[in-house]
């Protein structure tokens, strides 16, 4: 009798495989952490085979954590970081160039030839993106026109394109799969038909048979070989879909924010796309087998938990991410200074590739407490410029945040956060959303759960901030970022 779902979290700094019982609670995890490749300024890799050898690691050791056999694990279900790419040779079965990160900005030129005729928007009415560095179609194009021989093999049907997802799933099952979310943020798929658009594949030199078939976020899309062998897998998600999923955001005018490695921000706009004026990406929440696609406008931001890491890894102010929180309280405010950390340019809801990274107000008044102090704050800043652009394209005004992510142990950034927004923020007793919501998927797929309403039963809060902030220091606060964020304009 089945006991658990298995979903594999594989994000940008690490991969991560969690058991999950029938009330959503984790029994078990594991996790490895892989390299993060720079080969030059604004380039970002990884290495897919070691991606998929910590995936398979990660899954067997979960499953001896559960203390469990196969015979109870009743589904796999996977999400990922969205937009990092990968091309690899279908009969070996060999990347032919690293995985090409959702940070990367190297497809600029592309994008900036393919916004000659049309603009930056030229296709926003078919996908609900912008053209930018950020999606996956530019990165197919660049490795097809920068690894010798590519774009003939591709043409000959030799070569396969996948996100992290169907580059697993394929690895596992031997299926050449996706699912709508994911399919979603390449810029190659139309969303009305929710298939892969022609005039764009044209426009960019991608041939379709190297591109996975598009396939709802809940239905067994194979059987796993290997340690899992006969385990359907049966849930797919893109990150921060899978998060809106798991935080039971199953209404229209519900939201989430994700706080990891960047800040993701979902507000479910039900079964028609919104299509957004103030820099959102329209793109696909989920799809739940037959039933209809249901839509979201999302505001994403590039680096929010990845400055902490910078400040660990570059700076070396901090020995452990965690210890962020203890330096930022040894001062009582930021001291006037503001950090934008557009390392790989400014994303909703500004869409700059130009930006470039600033502290702005420094004096020798300031020292490393002021510092990690700016950089917390700058996530809730971030968040509350998306937030008004989520008000202004959807008419909703958010009345509390449903938050996920490793950042929301940081009790000073959530209290700072309640206080930038003046609403409450709000954690539920499962913080693993993300991983959760790709077991939801793949358990309703198999019958696990009945159906989306007995998973609202699943959630519960486990803790709420309050504002605290006087509205003349919360204003003051925000101006002043926002006339930080203009100095980071036009740098390259």
């Amino acid at each position: 009798m089945p006991k658990y779902v298995a979903a594999i979290d594989q994000g940008t700094t690490s991969t991560r495989c969690i058991f999950f019982d029938k009330r959503g609670r984790v029994v078990s995890v594991s996790q490895q952490e892989h390299e993060q490749i720079y080969p030059k300024p604004g380039w970002v890799e990884h290495n897919p085979l070691k991606i998929l050898k910590n995936t398979r690691e990660v899954m067997r050791d979960a499953l001896v954590r559960a203390q469990c056999t196969l015979k109870e694990v009743a589904a796999i279900g996977i999400t990922n970081q969205r937009e990092t790419a990968v091309v690899w040779d279908k009969a070996s079965g060999q990347p032919i160039y690293n995985a090409i990160v959702w940070q990367d900005t190297r497809t600029d030129e592309i994008c900036e030839a393919l916004a000659v005729s049309g603009g930056q928007d030229r296709l926003r009415a078919r996908t609900g993106l912008p053209l930018a560095t950020y999606f996956s179609g530019p990165k197919i194009k660049w490795i097809l026109d920068s690894v010798p021989g590519a774009r003939e093999k591709a043409w000959r049907g030799e070569l396969l394109f996948g996100n992290m997802d169907t580059w697993l799933i394929w690895n596992l099952t031997g299926e050449h799969v996706t699912d709508v979310t994911n399919a979603s943020r390449t810029l190659l798929m139309n969303l009305e038909t929710l298939d892969w658009d022609d005039d764009i594949l044209a426009l960019m030199g991608i041939p379709r048979a190297m591109l996975p078939a598009i396939h709802s976020s809940s239905e067994i899309y194979g059987y796993a070989s290997g340690d899992f062998d006969g385990i359907p897998v049966a849930g797919d998600l893109g990150d921060q879909q899978a998060a809106l999923f798991g935080q039971t955001c199953f209404s229209p005018g519900e939201a989430k924010n994700t706080y990891g490695t960047g800040c993701f921000m979902l507000l479910n706009t039900g079964e028609k796309p919104v299509a957004s004026r103030h820099g959102l990406l329209t793109t696909l929440g989920y799809k739940i087998g037959k039933q209809k696609a249901v839509y979201a406008l999302e505001g994403s931001i590039a680096i929010t938990g990845a400055l902490v890491q910078w400040l660990r890894d570059n700076l070396g102010l901090i020995q452990k991410s965690a210890e962020v929180e203890d330096l930022a309280l040894t001062v009582n405010d930021n001291g006037g200074i503001y950090f934008v950390p557009a390392f790989s340019g400014l994303f909703a809801p500004y869409w700059r590739s130009d930006a470039r990274g600033a502290i702005v107000g420094m004096t020798r008044f300031i020292h490393k407490g002021h510092i990690a102090r700016a950089a917390l704050e700058a996530s809730a800043y971030q968040t509350r410029e998306v937030v008004e652009a989520m008000q202004k394209d959807s008419g909703v005004q958010l009345t509390a945040l449903k938050v996920d992510g490793g950042m929301v142990f940081n009790d000073l950034l959530m209290q700072f956060q309640a206080d930038i927004l003046n609403v409450p923020v709000i954690r539920p007793k499962v913080s693993e959303t993300t991983a959760l919501g790709a077991a939801y998927a793949a358990g309703l797929a198999v019958g696990f759960w009945k159906d989306i309403a007995s998973l609202r039963e699943n959630w519960g809060k486990d803790k709420e901030w309050t504002p605290l902030m006087e509205a003349p220091a919360r204003e003051s606060l925000y101006a002043g970022w926002k006339k930080a964020v203009t100095r980071t304009f036009d740098w390259v």
